[in-house]
């Protein structure tokens, strides 16, 4: 089944790089020159997926402006003659259907996933999370969908960690981890190493059955006094299969300040116009 609707939670308060998300959503923070949230997009729609829902909350109106048109700027690049910047700008208000709803109270990530429902429908969907972006040569968010079409249940995206950093992830317990797809016994949140199943942690992509809506509503709060979506998860493992595959790609962790400061030092060197200059700039900084 071709899955046709995707959703990214967005409303987080982006504590994590404060001060510079006291008034700028953090899922704007740009990578060179795109917003982190731009390159999520562009991942979906790479994908074939053209209905986007992102769950917003207050204060996050630039994450709507930029997705929308801009008929001062558009005027002001046409009679300037930057045709480029014109097409750039262009492109980006015609990527996709978006749509938005707020969470009005942050009550965690499986209640965002729940906020989706009304729009989801009755069909399997997507969803990305902003602050894990990947290069790749296809689409995570697309890999994912083909292993569903083959599976037919609901797919956690993964990769290895290490076990020094299991604490940090979503970690899959299963009989088989070093195989490419593996069925999901259970989920642990964050675990510590000597709890940890494996090092095979998930890492923000998701295609999931639509069941999930029902157990989120009956899940209770966790960690954090939030609905965590890993605790629904491994309810609907209890009922069906789960599966976690290890997709292809360099992912980055832009949530953290080191995963950003790395994505847009690997993004830039991967840029035509910036690759040579930067690259001699990086190389300047060992003398």
């Amino acid at each position: 089944m071709k899955i046709k609707k995707a959703v990214i939670p967005a409303a987080g308060m982006g504590t994590r790089f404060l001060p510079a998300t006291k008034a700028m959503p953090k899922e704007m923070l740009p990578i060179v020159d795109k917003p982190t949230l731009q390159l999520v997009v562009e991942e979906i729609v790479e994908a074939g997926i053209e209905d986007i829902l992102i769950i917003t909350g207050r204060g996050k109106g630039a994450i709507e402006d930029h997705f929308d048109k801009s008929i001062e700027l558009e005027n002001l690049l046409r009679d300037k003659g930057k045709d480029e910047e014109l097409e750039e700008v262009l492109k980006i208000s015609s990527l996709a259907n978006i749509f938005y709803i707020r969470q009005k109270e942050p009550l965690g990530l499986g209640h965002a996933v729940l906020c989706a429902r009304q729009f989801v429908g009755n069909e399997p969907f997507a969803v990305l999370l902003g602050d894990d972006i990947v290069y790749a040569d296809e689409p995570v968010i697309g890999q994912l969908a083909a292993v569903y079409d083959e599976k037919k249940n609901t797919v956690v995206g993964c990769q290895r960690v290490g076990w020094e950093n299991v604490h940090k992830y979503g970690v899959v317990d299963t009989d088989d981890p070093e195989a490419s797809v593996v069925k999901v016994k259970r989920l642990t949140e964050k675990p510590e190493r000597s709890e940890a199943g494996s090092d095979l942690a998930v890492l923000g992509r998701y295609i999931i059955d639509p069941e999930i809506f029902e157990i989120i509503e009956t899940t209770k709060p966790g960690a954090g006094g939030e609905i965590q979506l890993t605790d629904a998860l491994n309810i609907l493992a209890s009922r069906q299969p789960v599966w976690a595959y290890t997709f292809e790609g360099r992912r980055y962790d832009v949530g953290d300040k080191l995963g950003f400061l790395e994505a847009t030092v690997e993004y830039a060197l991967r840029r035509k116009e910036l690759s040579e200059e930067f690259k001699s700039y990086l190389t300047s900084l060992k003398d």
